[in-house]
């Protein structure tokens, strides 16, 4: 996982790694030196490009004047202008140091401290095809200001044609927010330094960077995890290496774990199904569904695979608390609850007696969600405690409104953590997954083609049969590589059988591919 560090963070870890001995002159050339890797890559015609890059007076403008020194001796641009929208005079530390280099080397650049100026120099910016956006950096508070405002909107209404590169963040978007004020320069390519910032994790900001690419200039890993502050990091693909090793040549079924889903009723046996299955295509050992009388030979008939215990049920088809017998559950090593068990006071009843007795991890979704959100306490419990609520679904545990969940997602999820002592997975773009010690990690995978029926079910089976794999490790970070696993595989199928059509089931038959393409 990589950490996510607020704009006072970043300046921490800039401050400590210069104390440590890396200059801040270094820093930025580093900081240019993976741009120019970007560009290389990204545009393998480089030197036939229009470049313009658009340099302010901080720290982020000095980034965008080392860049664009770097091309020129490098001889990568064939042409290459510099806007400054600042006084030269104006430029101190590192970044008036990358000025005075600049021009040593004879860099083209047109000076535009102020509306007018940029209204001549604009025309430059126009005919690019290639513009490299070092304009506002971390530092931004509230929206961009004149003549930035005009600077940015000028370019989104007037250089459509342009790749827009930027440098650190794009300009305009607050470092820790979610959301942003004003004017804002979109990216199809964003080049970050040491570590994402908030708002290129956290939708709607982050969908504004473009492809976010993450470049150590210098600061180490283990300084960057001693940093005061909120813990927010985002997963990364390496997260599931212990999840996709090999496995040992002598295994056996017993070696991977059994898992127990509690879930179904008679007219609602397919969440029981896609539950189940996830279990054992995520690479459970056993499954075991629990489920009502009526549900038992549907789901039979459709994964053979899946063990059934057919419990007694209610008038409805549904489990009530005296369905589950004692002793069904000992064999389990990670229990799930929740999908199509119905939501009547005797459903309620079952899920508030398993959350008091059961001794295994136990993963709550859907109507066991529901059934939570109606008790006035709940029943303590030691062991690990999961809950996965859609928005709707949160909004009914906290007692807030669905808008007032989705407008601080981040702040609801970490506070139900923290007071429950769980692990909660709250669903939707960019799921988050939140500790109780008030940690959060952003899942970046996904598509909207996965809001429809079953999701969610599927989910759950994933997330238990990982758990049941890997008991030893941490369970945050078996959750979060769950959570990633599953947003992938319904990428996949999105790609497969489109965002219309995909059905969550779909997902199952996409989980191999990933797995596969993880190792």
């Amino acid at each position: 996982m990589l950490r996510v560090l607020t704009a006072s963070q970043m300046r921490e870890a800039d401050s400590r790694t210069i104390e440590a001995g890396i200059p801040g002159l270094i820093l930025m050339e580093n900081a240019a030196s993976r741009v120019v890797e970007a560009l290389v890559e990204e545009f393998p015609n480089l030197s036939a490009e229009r470049i313009v890059i658009l340099a302010g007076k901080g720290n982020n403008g000095g980034d965008g004047l080392a860049v664009a020194r770097q091309l020129l001796v490098r001889g990568l641009a064939g042409d290459l202008e510099v806007i400054l929208t600042a006084d030269p005079d104006a430029l101190q530390g590192d970044a008036a140091a990358n000025w005075r280099m600049l021009q040593a080397v004879g860099g083209r650049v047109r000076v535009a401290p102020d509306e007018a100026a940029w209204r001549v120099a604009r025309g430059a910016a126009v005919r690019a095809t290639v513009i490299v956006d070092a304009l506002l950096g971390t530092g931004l508070s509230g929206p961009a200001r004149q003549p930035a405002a005009e600077i940015l909107r000028d370019v989104r209404l007037h250089c459509a044609d342009a790749r827009i590169v930027a440098v650190d963040l794009p300009s305009g978007l607050p470092s820790d927010a979610a959301d942003a004020e004003g004017e804002v320069l979109d990216a199809d390519l964003t080049v970050t330094f040491t570590a994402p910032k908030p708002c290129q994790v956290l939708l709607p900001n982050a969908a504004r960077c473009g492809r976010l690419r993450v470049a150590s200039i210098g600061t180490t890993a283990e300084l960057l995890e001693s940093l005061d502050g909120d813990r927010l990091y985002v997963s990364e693909p390496g997260d599931l290496a212990e999840l996709v090793a090999p496995r040992p040549t002598d295994s056996h079924k017993g070696s991977f774990g059994h898992v127990a889903v509690i879930a179904g009723s008679r007219s609602k046996p397919g969440a029981a199904i896609l539950a189940g299955t996830a279990a054992l295509r995520s690479g459970a050992g056993l499954a075991t569904v629990i489920t009502a009388q009526g549900a038992a030979p549907a789901i039979v008939g459709k994964t053979p695979e899946l063990m059934t215990l057919p419990a007694a049920e209610l008038d409805d088809g549904s489990l009530g608390p005296d369905s589950i017998e004692a002793g069904w559950l000992e064999r389990a090593d990670v229990v799930a609850v929740g999908p199509g068990l119905g939501t009547l006071p005797e459903n309620r009843r079952l899920v508030e007696r398993l959350v008091a007795e059961v001794s295994q991890p136990l993963v709550v979704d859907a109507d066991g969600l529901t059934a939570l959100a109606g008790l006035d306490a709940w029943p303590r419990r030691t062991p690990t405690l999961i809950l996965t609520p859609h928005p709707g679904e949160m909004a009914r545990l906290t007692g807030l409104s669905t808008a007032a969940v989705q407008a601080d997602r981040l702040a609801v999820a970490r506070k139900l953590a923290v007071e429950k002592h769980a692990l909660v997975v709250l669903k939707g773009a960019r799921t988050l997954i939140a500790a109780p010690d008030g940690s959060v990690v952003v899942n970046p995978t996904g598509s909207p083609a996965m809001a429809t029926a079953g999701s969610g079910d599927v989910l759950t089976g994933l997330i238990a049969g990982l758990l049941a794999q890997f008991p030893a490790a941490e369970p945050r970070r078996v959750v979060a590589a769950a959570v990633w696993l599953h947003g992938k595989a319904g990428e996949i199928a999105s790609e497969r059988w489109g965002e219309r059509s995909m059905l969550a089931g779909d997902m199952l038959s996409t989980l191999p591919d990933v797995f596969r393409a993880a190792r």
